[in-house]
């Protein structure tokens, strides 16, 4: 069952993603690009997202636990410091170049462009050099 529903929300996601045009790199570009040709559309899409997750965090919180699960699985460490900063910067660094965010480009490896191949290919070494880095610094701390 949870996996039908992994699969589901999964479905919707991408769907909602392809939709509001996440998934093309143009049109996040032409977000970015206010100086030129601006297309200022995918307001509405993060405005749209930004009441949907506001609404559903407040009615998933309501309950005392979730369907599938025994406890809340939520991030304890509410601390902002360079970790969280430079992660963010290098994510937004990386969507204002690339045009895709892993959201945007995980739906958009249906369509088999070499760009959304070699991004997704990227983001993953990323993932796994920023887990050595870690792993590194753990080990020399202690």
């Amino acid at each position: 069952m949870r996996i039908l529903a992994a699969y589901l929300i999964g479905l919707i996601f991408g769907v909602g993603i392809s939709i509001g045009g996440m998934a093309n790199p143009a049109k996040v570009l032409n977000f970015f690009d206010v100086a030129g040709t601006w297309d200022p559309s995918l307001i509405f899409v993060m405005g749209g997202a930004l009441i949907t997750t506001f609404i559903g965090y407040k009615l998933v919180f309501g309950r005392s636990a979730p369907i599938m699960e025994d406890s809340f699985q939520v991030p304890a460490n509410r601390t902002i410091d360079l970790k969280l900063v430079g992660g963010s910067a290098v994510f937004g660094i990386g969507w204002g170049i690339a045009g895709f965010c892993p959201g945007g480009a995980l739906p958009a490896l249906g369509t088999g462009r070499w760009e959304v191949i070699v991004f997704v290919l990227a983001l993953l070494a990323g993932i796994f050099l920023a887990k050595f880095i870690q792993s590194m610094g753990a080990r020399s701390a202690a």
